[in-house]
């Protein structure tokens, strides 16, 4: 007869692989990146599209829509400080309901003057509820290491401000699991008790990364730069980056059994998206054939 032990690693075995299985990626609006998905990944894994200050929402809206009408499921980033006013939310959120498109990820944005009336998620969250536009799901933001400019208590309170208009939680990239089980815990007890997606790259080369950042802008790129250096301290380390490590040292907080609400991933694609899905399938594989703990 199984051990309690073994009975538990059974269940956070299964419960990685179902999170491999349901992975969502970001990808960003680059010309290209409609035939790159369609090359390389699955239609049944749900897409993310990120926005760029310097480009506004367009290009966020019109790469959402034609992956909808290609059959995935897709969520704009519908930053907050890109958004004049109550009527351009109001249209946005008709086209894309138009194009098939019922999912968003709502953040504030990175820009430093808002272009309008809302300068936060949750303003924005607000007028979508008073426009009565009902999105299936509604993702938010998760800052696990803090927000650097933001102190955590306001980053938490805003946190629990949003959850009531959200049906999940998305973060930030994070490399150490025990300040993201820390995290997932602490806003757990705060009241937040929507499921969490834990933010990490994909597969993706050194090399990749610097070409894609560069491609952000100047302006764009050194707030990356500066948010995720120790991101990019992993990556010139000896042997480079892994998604394996981060998901195996997660493994035991994922399952019904868990304290916290960790229950899948999102991967930070940089629109590396052929490695990226050869790596998903390739670990999927690897834990299904290992079989029962």
């Amino acid at each position: 007869m199984p051990t309690a032990d073994a009975s538990g690693e059974r269940t956070s075995k299964a419960a990685i692989v179902q999170a491999l299985r349901t992975m969502t990626y970001e990808v960003m609006p680059f010309k290209g990146t409609e035939d790159k998905v369609l090359a390389h990944v699955p239609k049944d894994v749900a897409l993310t599209v990120t926005a760029a200050e310097a480009k506004g929402l367009e290009p966020t809206i019109e790469l959402a829509t034609a992956l909808s009408r290609q059959g995935y499921r897709v969520a704009p980033h519908l930053a907050a400080r890109l958004v004049r006013d109550k009527v351009e939310l109001g249209d946005i959120a008709d086209r894309l309901k138009d194009s098939g498109v019922d999912r968003l990820f709502c953040i504030g944005g990175d820009a430093p003057k808002a272009a309008g009336d809302f300068h936060d998620a949750i303003s924005l969250l607000r007028a979508l509820d008073e426009l009565n536009h009902r999105f299936s799901s509604i993702g938010i933001g998760g800052y696990p290491e803090g927000h650097g400019i933001i102190s955590d208590e306001l980053m938490e309170r805003a946190l629990e401000e949003k959850a009531p208009h959200a049906s999940q939680v998305i973060t930030q990239l994070c490399f150490d699991p025990d300040t993201i089980v820390r995290w997932a815990q602490q806003i757990k007890a705060r009241g937040v008790d929507l499921p969490i997606r834990v933010g990490i790259p994909g597969s993706i080369s050194r090399q990749k990364l610097i070409r894609v950042s560069a491609r952000l802008g100047l302006g764009q790129s050194a707030r990356f730069l500066e948010k995720q250096s120790n991101m990019f301290w992993r990556f010139f380390l000896p042997g480079g980056y892994s998604p394996n490590k981060l998901v195996d040292k997660l493994s035991p907080v994922f399952g019904p059994n868990s304290q916290t609400r960790l229950e899948g991933f999102h991967v930070f694609t940089f629109n590396d998206l052929e490695s990226t899905e050869a790596w998903r399938q390739a670990r999927i594989a690897k834990l299904s054939a290992a079989g029962p703990a």
